[in-house]
């Protein structure tokens, strides 16, 4: 099996798992059936990306369905990544909980779903402010010598929460949001750096933002968790990221780079900066997507333009 190491170092792009979510509901964007499940998993495997990263909330377990379904079949080529904290009632009423029983019962119900004896890589979720991080680090821990995981992460985390995490585990990989709009895991990076703790950022592409596919007049299925307006998605927070997006365009071309270069170029140059081992997290349904992000990994972006755009950001308090 690969260690977290090796498979961060075989691809920059890590698959997200949220894309395979269909019609399950919880978090996930659009209608996939399970054969198109299938092929794009096969198709991500197949042009070298080799970390999978799914979660319970994704589909309500449909995501974790749908992988274990294609990628067990390449088990120790594979590095899966699952996680705990996000749960739901019978109702599918979702809450935080990451509480010693909730954590207990989730890993075994993502571990029968994956139809795997081990995960690679585990992680909290979101924080839970009525649980102690350390009691949940207490079960992963115990987890871990058991073989149902090998190593421990944190998603949407914080200074304070991985100090805490650290007095009773090593924390090996940080998964949180990163992207031109939302910087703020540059202050963690020369930590992970000296620490050697790997970072993935989710929210990439800002959800299609930075890529410019969406746009104030787009229309989403039902089963598209931007189809609705919620805390994190409306033209409140969307329209002024979507209108930088738009007036730098001939920015862009002066510099020959599209939307989606530079999301993952922003991401892949602060890795190499700050010398942290990262990876972007991707959902994509289709292989002509999958085409366009891995050619998108290969166009160089300026720094020079870099600069330009944050500068632009700051005038604007974005």
């Amino acid at each position: 099996m690969l260690t977290w190491q090796q498979a961060f170092q075989s691809s920059s792009i890590a698959f997200g798992g949220a894309s395979l979510s269909g019609e399950g509901g919880g978090y996930g964007f659009g209608t996939m059936t399970d054969e198109d499940s299938q092929l794009i998993v096969r198709d991500a495997f197949d042009k070298g990306l080799r970390i999978f990263d799914t979660a319970p909330i994704y589909g309500f377990g449909l995501s974790e369905i749908r992988l274990g379904r294609e990628i067990r079949k390449k088990r120790d080529e594979a590095f899966i990544i699952s996680k705990c904290g996000v749960d739901w009632d019978n109702n599918k009423n979702v809450a935080i909980r990451n509480d010693a029983k909730t954590t207990e019962r989730m890993l075994e119900a993502s571990l029968k779903r994956l139809n795997l004896d081990t995960i690679d890589l585990y992680m909290v979720h979101w924080p839970d402010q009525n649980v102690d991080i350390r009691k949940t680090l207490e079960v992963l821990n115990k987890a871990k010598e058991q073989g149902k995981i090998r190593y421990i992460g944190l998603c949407n985390t914080n200074e304070q929460e991985l100090d805490l995490a650290q007095e009773v585990s090593t924390i090996d990989v940080i998964q949180n949001q990163f992207n031109l709009f939302v910087r703020e895991p540059l202050h963690l990076f020369p930590r992970l750096s000296e620490q050697k703790i790997g970072f993935m950022s989710w929210g990439t592409l800002d959800k299609g933002i930075i890529p410019g596919t969406v746009n104030r007049k787009r229309k989403y299925s039902d089963t598209d968790v931007r189809a609705n307006e919620t805390p994190w998605w409306s033209d409140k927070i969307n329209g002024p990221k979507i209108d930088f997006i738009s007036e730098i365009q001939p920015l862009l071309k002066e510099y020959a780079v599209d939307g989606l270069a530079l999301a993952l170029g922003h991401n892949l140059m602060n890795y190499q900066k700050a010398q942290v081992t990262g990876v972007v997290l991707c959902g994509l349904k289709t292989e002509k997507q999958l085409d366009l992000l891995l050619k998108a990994t290969k166009e160089p972006l300026a720094k020079e333009l870099l600069e330009q755009l944050y500068k632009l950001l700051i005038t604007r308090n974005m």
